[in-house]
């Protein structure tokens, strides 16, 4: 049986490097035999924003059913997105505070501080673009967005193990460097 392979491009352009590094990883995962689908953000309609937090779940829009129907169906997840201020961009936290629900992605126990991972027996690799040298934002911002995604949303929700590749810094780079890149993301789809 084929890996199922769902792919969400958090980068609401779909002419940036992380589109073209979403669809080297597709292609490498299509060649492996992997089953791959695509989400792209920019390309979604939904809002954002979760108007009341968790008090009361405002309706999903039918983008976001879909969305959450593909998450159910994928063996492992590939999140693609750029740094922007040491996180994800707003469309993406935005997906993910709509998407990744009490009930869907975790549950609380009653009475307990402790809850159910919902989304526990799936994987993830988070490619992230950023204009920090990734060592610098290792050692010197610590990774604040690479543990938000990992820690608090994605293992939170049982998604583990989580990979991050990070590529940067993206500012200036050449044709050359961003061809590389765009290859690492095909042998990442080809070894998935």
């Amino acid at each position: 049986m084929s890996k199922k392979i769902l792919l969400i491009l958090g980068h609401p352009s779909s002419d940036s490097l992380c589109a073209h590094l979403a669809d080297a990883y597709a292609s490498g995962a299509t060649q492996a035999g992997c089953q791959v689908k695509q989400i792209r953000l920019g390309d979604l309609r939904f809002d954002p924003t979760l108007h009341e937090g968790y008090k009361r779940i405002q309706p999903l829009e039918d983008d976001l059913v879909k969305a959450q129907e593909a998450i159910t169906w994928a063996a492992h997840l590939v999140f693609v997105y750029p740094t922007w201020w040491g996180a994800m961009p707003a469309l993406l936290k935005g997906f993910i505070d709509r998407v990744f629900l009490p009930g869907f992605a975790f549950k609380y126990r009653q009475n307990s501080k402790f809850w159910d991972k919902l989304l526990a027996g799936r994987s993830a690799h988070l490619l992230v673009t950023m204009d920090t040298p990734p060592w610098y934002y290792r050692w010197i911002f610590s990774m604040p967005g690479h543990h938000q995604m990992k820690k608090t949303i994605l293992e939170f929700s049982g998604i583990k193990p989580v990979k991050i590749s990070s590529f940067g810094p993206i500012m200036n780079s050449s044709t050359k460097q961003r061809e590389q890149w765009t290859a690492q993301a095909l042998d990442f789809g080809r070894e998935a």
